[in-house]
């Protein structure tokens, strides 16, 4: 078994880690399709805010039974953990691995792994949010899925920097 781990983003070289622009309806910021032959195992994902989200935001990690339109990852922005590993089955695509959805597609089918609201008149919101699951409550994605992080942030479009991270 293999780790890799995905931003949404792509792979940064001279300039920072890029963010990517909340919207006012939901947006998939980060996806990761299964291939049609292999599961993968979700260990951890983040996000972080550059600003307060507004009222009543929420960022969620769902799979879905379709995919997003996306910006295609490449290969190099789809890292091994171990430099060694072969590269990860989970390959970029527009409606594959990638990131900031121009188009949702209609989800029939869902699961929830994590949710999290956030408000901008509350102190206690986080602009950044980390989670690790446990070894015994780490979720399957199905082959033939897709994992995303997706964002609503009804008030105000801010940016965001999410990643996921994974075995297969």
């Amino acid at each position: 078994m293999h780790r890799y781990t995905t931003w949404n983003g792509p792979m940064p070289t001279t300039a920072a880690q890029q963010s990517v622009t909340t919207g006012t309806a939901i947006k998939t910021m980060l996806q990761v399709a299964t291939p049609s032959t292999r599961q993968i195992q979700l260990i951890s994902w983040s996000f972080t805010l550059d600003d307060p989200p507004g009222a009543d935001a929420v960022i969620e990690l769902i799979q879905t039974d379709v995919a997003a339109t996306v910006t295609a990852h490449v290969a190099s922005g789809i890292q091994p953990i171990d430099p060694n590993a072969p590269a990860s089955l989970c390959v970029g695509g527009t409606a594959l691995t990638g990131y900031t959805a121009t188009a949702e597609g209609t989800t029939t089918a869902s699961r929830v792994f994590d949710a999290v609201s956030l408000s901008s008149v509350s102190g206690e919101s986080p602009l950044t949010y980390t989670y690790q699951f446990m070894p015994d409550e780490r979720y399957i994605v199905a082959a033939s899925k897709f994992l995303r992080v997706r964002a609503t942030t009804p008030t105000t479009a801010v940016d965001l920097r999410c990643k996921i991270t994974w075995d297969e």
